[in-house]
């Protein structure tokens, strides 16, 4: 196993836990102001298990900053119209500051539909056009989860953004496309000069090691590999797969986009996976809940 130094670690958990007692204080203040503590809700649909799992870490990510949080879980079997309706009634619920819907729905569902049945004012996943349009105008809204963690993560260990050439392997509008905007805004973490790469990209290595700062959401387990980086990189893995290891007890191990044993020796900086980008996405939705109440 390759050493990696501990000022190398772009560590999600350590600058979660210091964001999330920020939050408690904040919690804390609104619930003596109005009342009651902010108020997230999460819609599941069906019984996908990694959904479920990630749906029940926000509820206890909640709970430990003094949130409320409301779990609705609903049959895999339900109606796309039967749903729309439930989102409706969640907008007008004045007790909710914000819900989210867990990706992905069952196919008989167009989650399109869905996002923009949503209330912008109530959407802390940050994917409804208008807050979309919002970021890329630089007003105040909500931000995509994902991508406003690793603005923290980058703000919180002061890595140096400004005329650096980042590149962003992935173009999806959860992480990759709202990413690379956040990266070229002008403001820090930003400043950058973005590439904006992907599966159809021609000769992928050549770009990537032009990177001073390397954003990996490709979806594919440790796509990128040492010879597709250059020496002094800043790393940020977005990706996380279960690949089977019958060392562990679990029966598989969590892996990245990145092959991290090869890849962090040539990097400054680099976030792990488990422990760099994940703790930071949900502590991202605890930010916009706070700013939704």
């Amino acid at each position: 196993m390759s050493e990696v130094v501990a000022h190398q670690l772009l560590d999600g958990r350590r600058c979660s836990e210091a964001l999330r007692a920020r939050i408690a204080e904040e919690a804390s203040a609104v619930k003596a102001r109005r009342g009651r503590p902010p108020h997230l809700a999460a819609v599941l649909v069906g019984q996908d298990g990694a959904s479920r799992t990630y749906v029940e870490s926000k509820v206890k990510a909640c709970e430990e900053v003094g949130f409320r949080s409301t779990l609705i879980t609903l049959p895999e079997t339900i109606t796309e119209d039967d749903l729309l309706h439930r989102v409706k009634q969640l907008n007008k619920d004045k007790e909710l500051d914000g819900f989210i819907v867990q990706l992905p729905l069952p196919a008989h569902i167009d989650a399109d539909k869905v996002t923009l049945a949503i209330d912008p004012d109530k959407d802390v996943d940050g994917f409804h056009p208008e807050n979309l349009g919002r970021m890329v105008l630089s007003q105040p809204g909500f931000l995509p989860a994902t991508p406003s963690g690793i603005v923290e993560l980058l703000r919180h260990y002061h890595i140096e953004t400004a005329g650096r050439h980042c590149v962003v392997i992935g173009r999806s509008h959860i992480v990759g496309t709202p990413m690379s905007i956040l990266m070229s805004r002008n403001a820090y973490p930003g400043n950058c000069t973005v590439t904006l790469a992907h599966s159809r990209t021609k000769d992928l290595a050549a770009i990537t090691r032009q990177a001073d700062i390397l954003i990996v959401a490709i979806g594919r387990p440790e796509f990128v590999t040492a010879d597709m980086v250059k020496e002094g990189a800043i790393v940020v893995d977005v990706g996380i797969h279960r690949i089977p290891d019958a060392t562990r007890k679990s029966g598989f191990r969590l892996v990245g986009d990145v092959d991290f044993e090869a890849v962090a020796p040539r990097c400054s900086w680099i976030a792990p996976v488990p422990g760099g980008v994940g703790p930071m996405t949900i502590t991202s939705l605890l930010l916009n809940t706070l700013k939704a109440c």
